[in-house]
């Protein structure tokens, strides 16, 4: 059972003070914070397709991140624990270096065409070693989020959007995708991974920086 005290920090609890919020803060504790994954988000997490992870490195800075996959690529593997797969990004590590780290992290889930929306916290830790990889063809690792606390969130200022399609990138069965136009760049090439060495011939050739932003701005990830 999570309590206003084991929940809110000083700093937030100030606040409530300050604005006459500290019942209301208890209550929305009380009546909607748990310490688990409940029942009812469980269809909920595992049918969306993208979520946003949050977290922070050692100084104390956060990032956001959006994840996506195909729908459930989410599990909950139980009420404590969600599994997730890192695919090839473009080699920052930024999310998963904090998650070493710190392993402190947020995941916001969220539908932008009802809306509605989950909120998750937890500590996490990822792996390439997981026993989870086989679920993920073509990821190059899997996080475990340890929930700490998880609860529905108000929808009232989404702005609601239209979903039109899946993205292409998403790894397939086999774990293939296609080779994204960020690689074409001319001057990346020589700071590759060794396994996409020599690909961007295959792709139709070596791009400008300049052409590459102007495929992002049109639409063309």
């Amino acid at each position: 059972m999570i309590t206003y005290d084991d929940f809110y920090t000083d700093a937030q609890k100030t606040l409530h003070r300050n604005h006459d919020s500290e019942r209301l803060a208890n209550v929305v504790i009380a009546a909607n914070v748990a310490d688990a994954i409940q029942e009812e988000h469980v269809p909920f997490i595992a049918s969306r397709d993208f979520f946003f992870l949050s977290t922070v490195d050692e100084n104390g800075m956060p990032t956001v991140n959006y994840k996506g996959g195909a729908p459930g690529f989410v599990h909950v593997a139980d009420p404590k624990t969600l599994i997730f797969p890192i695919y090839d990004g473009n080699g920052m590590f930024l999310s998963m270096g904090n998650v070493t780290r710190t392993s402190k992290v947020g995941l916001l889930f969220i539908n932008m065409e009802t809306p509605h929306r989950v909120r998750v916290q937890g500590e996490a830790s990822a792996s390439a070693d997981d026993p989870a990889m086989e679920r993920y063809p073509g990821a190059n690792m899997v996080v475990r989020v340890a929930v700490r606390s998880c609860f529905l969130n108000c929808g009232r200022y989404i702005h609601k959007h239209q979903r039109l399609e899946s993205s292409r990138y998403v790894p397939d069965v086999n774990g293939d995708q296609p080779f994204p136009a960020w690689k074409r760049i001319d001057i990346v090439q020589d700071a590759l991974r060794q396994v996409d060495q020599g690909r961007a011939e295959e792709a139709g050739g070596t791009i400008t920086l300049e052409e590459y932003v102007a495929k992002v701005q049109a639409g063309e990830p």
